[in-house]
């Protein structure tokens, strides 16, 4: 899905830099990918950090999975290489972005490693992946959504834990073990990486 097709196209930069826009807003973009089964509580960290960022005067925005599946991504469904497509257009969305001077905020299963690793590629030195390590269980206990429940009767095909694989990072910037921290202490570590990383003040 991500073969080149368009011809004769030239990257056009604009008179106002990534320097420029990072200066006046006071901080460093930066791409924070949380990535995790559904239900270890990425989405519900990225909202509370994205509210901690703005607080602290940093321009965040977040970029969750579902949210994309409604409008940029809702002609793609859950085969592998639909969530590989998937993973690519959020990244390199992620990437415009960080080069806008904000604080991307993305909460995907994303269960394959290679796709992380693509968006890690186009942007190595901006990209923080946060594992929120849950165990199934524990994802399936909450099932917020009722999403395992339907995995587990067959209703629903390719289910990532369930159904599909998940593999986790090797050597994620973060890992946030959930089902141990509070939401509160799971944002409060995010930012103190992206403090000591020089993306946001102390």
């Amino acid at each position: 899905m991500a073969e080149q097709k368009a011809t004769n196209i030239v990257w056009h930069p604009g008179a106002v830099t990534r320097a420029d826009r990072e200066q006046l807003n006071g901080h460093k973009g930066a791409c924070v990918w949380l990535t995790g089964l559904s239900g270890s509580g990425k989405s519900t960290i990225a909202v509370d950090l994205e509210k901690a960022l703005w607080s602290r005067g940093v321009r965040a925005y977040i970029l969750d999975g579902d949210n994309i599946r409604h409008g940029l991504n809702k002609n793609l469904g859950f085969s592998p290489a639909d969530r590989t497509e998937n993973i690519r257009r959020i990244g390199e969305v992620a990437k415009l972005f960080v080069d806008a001077g904000l604080v991307a905020l993305t909460a995907f299963i994303s269960p394959y490693r290679a796709d992380r690793d693509q968006v890690r590629a186009i942007m190595p030195q901006d990209f923080v992946e946060v594992y929120v390590d849950c165990p199934v269980e524990v994802c399936e206990q909450r099932d917020v959504k009722g999403l395992y429940k339907k995995a587990r009767a067959g209703e629903i095909e390719e289910f990532t834990g369930v159904s599909a694989p998940y593999e986790a990072p090797l050597s994620p910037e973060l890992t946030i073990r959930s089902s141990e921290l509070t939401v509160a202490q799971s944002v409060d570590t995010i930012l103190g990486c992206l403090a000591s990383r020089g993306i946001v003040k102390g």
